[in-house]
């Protein structure tokens, strides 16, 4: 579920520790010592859990508002996507609700609690590189990227699986998006008590 951030690993290629020293003057390793950096699949199943709760609240609102034929559901509709009128018109808007929605979730979850609901169920934090809390302009900039996972089939297919992929080559299980804004996800417990104030 999490893997120790270590300063070297003895039995690794000089190519590798080379590697390491490298990142580690680029930027990407001030990270607090034993700090226990959350994995990728952890990262993935809490995306999941996330995502079926907004389209979870979006699937109720709709339907109460505009009853089944227009619930956020009709988005993976292709058929209305071609129907044109209202039913493009409606198969646009359902798109805009969901990414509008995962971005304001993503970002205002992030500077209420330091992490997102699943994140936090899970026990894991969003914080920068050197332990310290995101800005607000960092979980905007996080919460912006993220909507490309939302795109049907790309999504998940491409930018979910190499980022993914990325986590697991990385020593410090960064993503694109943490290598964008310098952040890092971890197990909120690992984190020394000065870097844990603000979560919640």
């Amino acid at each position: 579920m999490f893997s120790k951030a270590v300063e070297g690993d003895s039995m690794g290629s000089d190519e590798e520790l080379e590697k390491e020293t490298d990142e580690e003057t680029l930027g990407h390793w001030p990270i607090p010592e034993g700090t226990i950096l959350a994995r990728a699949t952890t990262r993935a199943f809490a995306y999941i859990m996330d995502t079926i709760f907004v389209m979870g609240v979006l699937y109720l609102l709709t339907s109460i508002l505009g009853g089944q034929a227009a619930s956020i559901v009709q988005a993976y509709n292709l058929g209305l996507l071609l129907a044109g009128g209202r039913g493009t018109a409606l198969f646009l808007v359902n798109w805009f609700l969901i990414f509008g929605a995962n971005y304001l979730y993503h970002k205002y979850t992030g500077i209420r609690f330091g992490r997102t609901l699943a994140q936090r169920w899970l026990g894991l934090a969003v914080v920068r590189e050197d332990g310290s809390a995101l800005t607000r302009l960092d979980w905007d900039r996080r919460a912006l990227r993220k909507i490309r996972y939302a795109i049907p089939v790309i999504g998940l297919l491409w930018f979910g699986i190499r980022d993914s992929l990325l986590i697991q080559k990385r020593h410090t299980h960064q993503s694109s998006i943490d290598l964008t804004v310098g952040s890092i996800v971890a197990d909120g417990n690992s984190l020394p008590p000065t870097f844990r104030k603000h979560l919640k």
